[in-house]
């Protein structure tokens, strides 16, 4: 649902703003207090057959676990007593404090990563693919430094990442009731959402105020938690000055290439270590970091993985799993794999073109979602997942069936869940004509998103819009950067390819775009014609007017525009809804389980706690840790080819490179997407390993936890990092910097410092 922000935002700017609201009332109370539940059951509700779940036949007596909803704690609520009961182990505040300020949340162009610091002296390590946009940035001439690694042998030649900046939590505070207040009352659900948007502006205005009076350095964000039952107002320190330090070569980070992505065993290296600079121009000095566990983790270990994992959707309903299963993913898949399509034939066709356009870091990140959207809807399609859920969701009806005061407030929901799926299945032709239309610069055409924008610029000029959301909305279609024009040839014409197909070829705006020529004829005329290819020219035609410019963009934006934001306000609708409802369900699961039921992921930071330990797969078992050993019989099994290729220095290692040692590991930490690059630690606060991936068996973990089946998290080995960096790539400064804690100027100094620990 995330996707469609940039929609609903030109839809409720482009509508009339003269809307009345109802008064605020009082929020309706449960007076009866319902009964904790810390195990879920499978009785089957009674009263409820209409909207109960069908049962799949032969799993009824599958139970729901009671992590099923996952382990990504809160800071705010760590579960202490939990963690105590299990695992003997109670963190006190101070402890708690610093495993939340060693974390960091990495925010560039087009995602976020985690990463942490490992030093008193701003060093921080994430993964390897965190930096692949970066890298395309900061490539000097002759270089390529997504195949060639970096590494800088002085403070001197660290090399700032444009775009790039870290964030560290500082507070979280409670802010439900200032912003719920009285919408439950408001029956329209576009005026509710609107009303909590505009709460939701001005609180996070009036917080941000109040928290850079204090250090202009402090960011504000409020983020809903359990689908909006609870709202939380998060403060961040922001770190503009972040500098490259090492990373390794694509090869070995990405090492297995797709063949081997959210696999285990895996053997890579995914790793790369930045620096945080002082506004003085300094390395920060951070009191809060990991300090590099150089003995690594043992088999059986307690750990905590500290990240800041994205959207899970684990709390939604059995129906609405079903409609990810039977629309949203499948259509997801197809625009995907066309896309990617267009950007390997490209990649093949002309390598070094691609590595000046940033492609090739697209078309991995495309890979990469494409392997999970394949392994997300793999789950949905197995009864066994499907039946959990219906246990958990039966569990969850009967408690609410037993109070008096939940069953007569919240005793519909669901029910009005399942008939929104079928007016959303109505609708689901023209969403997947649209996918992504507006929402993604990797998934595009960039002359289409330029055009829409030049499009909703005009008309928000003509309604009189404020000077400041025009000038916003420049800057925004101004970081749309220029493609080659077979990409966008293959792009347009896969667009138009969705909309033939899923809005029919009679469709009069389909006859309007295409006439009697393919989409790929009208691809390509357009590509020839538009001047929308040009960044500069582009700015000029949105500075003088694009919809009078005559360019030949403009009629096809004139069919699609009208289309997609009309879409849009549908869609709205269907989203304010449902938010509406699963903020419903939410509380309802809230007043039942309370906290002991963490809330899905927001791409905020979390802590999940699990255990060093391998699961059986493929009719054998996956061990707990894997070797370099492993990576050299992959490369020697596959004679180098495919992914499995390594760099020169790696082929003739020195006789002190130790191929027994360990380099990556499986954890059964809760993870999601978002979790790249967070830090795996001890009981004392050490670093252990770096998470960089799911295995296959995890990719489910989108909408049920369950590491009884296999699920695990996959991280590099704290030892295997330094063992690469010492005897593979030199990097003594690095070194000594992780095993001791002090900054070391250059390499010439890591040298004599190195000596005199010898003498």
């Amino acid at each position: 649902m995330n996707q469609r922000a940039w929609i609903v935002a030109l839809s409720l700017t482009l509508a009339a703003l003269s809307l009345r609201c109802a008064g605020p009332r009082e929020m309706a109370r449960i007076a009866e207090a319902p009964p904790l539940v810390t195990e879920a059951e499978t009785t089957a509700t009674t009263g409820m057959r209409a909207a109960a779940p069908t049962a799949l036949s032969g799993l009824d007596t599958v139970r729901a676990g009671r992590f099923d909803t996952g382990r990504l704690w809160t800071f705010e609520e760590p579960p202490l007593d939990y963690w105590e009961a299990t695992y003997g182990f109670r963190p006190d505040s101070a402890w708690l404090a610093r495993a939340r300020l060693g974390a960091l949340r990495l925010v560039f162009e087009s995602g976020r990563c985690s990463g942490a610091f490992v030093s008193p002296n701003g060093l921080v390590v994430t993964n390897h693919h965190c930096t692949w946009e970066s890298l395309d940035l900061i490539d000097r001439p002759g270089e390529a430094l997504l195949e060639e690694g970096f590494y800088a042998d002085s403070l001197r030649g660290e090399r700032r990442l444009p775009g790039l900046y870290a964030e560290q939590l500082l507070e979280a505070r409670d802010v439900t009731e200032l912003i719920v207040r009285g919408l439950e009352e408001i029956r329209d659900d576009v005026e509710r959402e609107r009303l909590r948007n505009r709460r939701l502006e001005r609180l996070k205005q009036q917080l941000e105020a109040e928290a850079r009076d204090r250090d202009t350095t402090l960011h504000v964000e409020i983020v809903p938690l359990y689908y909006g039952a609870r709202y939380t107002a998060y403060t961040w320190r922001r770190y503009h000055d972040v500098r490259l330090v090492m990373t390794p070569e694509l090869r070995v980070g990405y090492f297995g290439g797709d063949f081997d992505n959210f696999t285990y065993p895996r053997y890579a290296l995914d790793i790369s270590f930045l620096r945080v600079y002082g506004p003085d121009g300094r390395p920060l000095e951070s009191p809060w970091y990991f300090p590099w566990r150089t003995e690594g983790a043992r088999r059986g270990q307690l750990v905590f993985a500290v990240g800041n994992p994205g959207a899970t959707q684990r709390h939604l309903t059995v129906s609405q799993l079903e409609f990810e299963r039977d629309y949203t993913l499948p259509q997801r898949l197809r625009l995907l794999r066309r896309r990617a399509e267009v950007l390997e034939r490209y990649i093949r066709q002309q390598p070094d073109s691609a590595d000046i356009y940033g492609l090739r870091s697209v078309y991995f990140a495309l890979k990469n979602t494409i392997k999970a959207t394949e392994g997300q809807l793999r789950g949905l399609r197995d009864p066994y997942l499907l039946a959990r859920k219906q246990a958990a969701e039966r569990a969850l009806r009967d408690s609410m069936m037993a109070s008096d005061s939940l069953r007569n407030y919240f005793g519909n929901v669901f029910m009005q869940l399942e008939a929104l799926q079928r007016s959303k299945a109505a609708a689901a032709p023209q969403t997947a004509a649209f996918q992504f239309f507006g929402t993604s610069t990797l998934l595009s055409s960039h002359i289409l998103l330029r055009a829409l924008f030049g499009y909703a610029h005009d008309l928000m000029r003509q309604r009189g819009a404020f000077p400041s959301r025009l000038e916003e909305l420049r800057r925004e279609a101004l970081r749309i950067r220029d493609w080659p024009d077979s990409v966008e040839v293959g792009y347009i014409t896969a667009r138009l390819e969705e909309l033939r197909d899923y809005l029919g070829p009679q469709h009069p705006s389909v006859q309007r775009l295409l006439g009697d020529r393919s989409p790929a004829e009208v691809a390509r005329d357009l590509v020839a014609r538009t001047a929308l290819k040009d960044s500069v020219a582009f700015a000029r035609l949105l500075r003088e007017g694009y919809l009078n410019s005559g360019d030949a963009s403009v009629p096809v934006i004139e069919v699609l525009g009208p289309l997609y934001f009309t879409l849009g306000q549908q869609l709205d609708q269907f989203e304010a809804r449902e938010r509406f409802l699963n903020a419903r369900l939410a509380a309802l699961r809230f007043a039942v389980y309370g906290h002991s039921v963490p809330p899905d992921g927001t791409g905020t930071l979390r802590i999940a706690d699990g255990r060093i330990e391998g699961y059986p797969y493929n009719g054998t078992l996956a061990p707990p840790f894997t070797t370099f050993l492993g990576m050299y019989d992959r490369f020697y099994s596959f004679r180098g080819r495919g992914g499995w290729n390594l760099p020169a220095r790696w082929l003739t290692p020195p006789e002190a490179f130790e191929r027994a040692t360990p380099l990556n590991l499986a954890a059964s930490t809760d993870i999601s997407g978002g979790s790249s690059g967070s830090a795996l630690i001890d009981q004392d606060l050490h670093l252990v390993g770096v998470v960089f991936d799911s295995n296959i068996e995890g990719l489910a973990g989108e909408y049920v936890y369950m590491p009884d089946r296999g699920m695990r998290a996959v991280a590099v080995d704290s030892r295997g990092v330094l063992e690469a960096l010492r005897d593979l790539y030199g990097a003594d400064r690095l070194v000594l910097e992780l095993t001791t804690g002090k900054l070391i100027p250059d390499e010439a100094t890591a040298e004599a410092a190195l000596v005199g620990e010898v003498e």
